[in-house]
């Protein structure tokens, strides 16, 4: 690979982590009003494309880029907590996914490790949540309990959404991402 290669290939990564931002920036809401912290976005669509485009070497490295971009800035909110548990979350779903993609590409292996990326977050988080909540945010194990089946729930529906439309959306992103021209020829 050269120079204008890998500078192509940069500057694409770092276009998805912006478009990422601008997403959560745009589109965050509670999918359970009993549970308002518990916020749907859509950042994880272009880190899931960077990372069935790339591999998952690149889709780690746009989930904790985005993650801590996002949690300085348009998350600053939930701190280092909010940071950590994203880059958890978002690494179970992507390199799971992009890891059974990268070996056949093609819809049927995207289906199948989305799936999987789907079912990682949520037993993942589950793990987390039993872990890190009690130490960062001082809620006691019982009364995390009370609150596993939203949370539980809200990972699955976070995963599945952006699973299904990163699906929809990749073939026609796709090209983009792997043409290595930066302008077209004139003839």
């Amino acid at each position: 690979m050269n120079f204008k290669s890998n500078a192509l290939k940069i500057a694409k990564m770092a276009m998805l982590v912006a478009v990422s931002i601008v997403l959560v920036l745009l589109i965050h809401f509670p999918i359970f009003p009993m549970v308002p912290f518990l916020e749907y976005d859509p950042a994880d669509i272009p880190i899931l494309i960077g990372g069935l485009a790339f591999g998952p070497v690149v889709g780690g490295i746009l989930t904790i880029v985005t993650a801590v971009i996002q949690g300085v800035t348009v998350s600053a909110g939930s701190g280092v907590y909010g940071i950590i548990m994203h880059i958890i979350a978002t690494l179970a779903l992507v390199l799971t996914s992009s890891i059974i993609y990268i070996s056949k590409k093609n819809r049927k292996r995207a289906i199948v490790g989305l799936a999987f990326g789907c079912v990682a977050m949520v037993v993942v988080m589950f793990f987390a949540n039993m872990w890190i909540t009690p130490a960062f945010m001082g809620v006691p194990l019982p009364e995390l309990m009370k609150l596993m089946v939203f949370i539980l729930l809200f990972n699955l529906i976070k995963a599945v959404v952006n699973s299904a439309v990163t699906f929809i959306l990749y073939k026609k992103i796709s090209p983009f991402l792997h043409k290595d021209q930066t302008a077209p020829k004139v003839l």
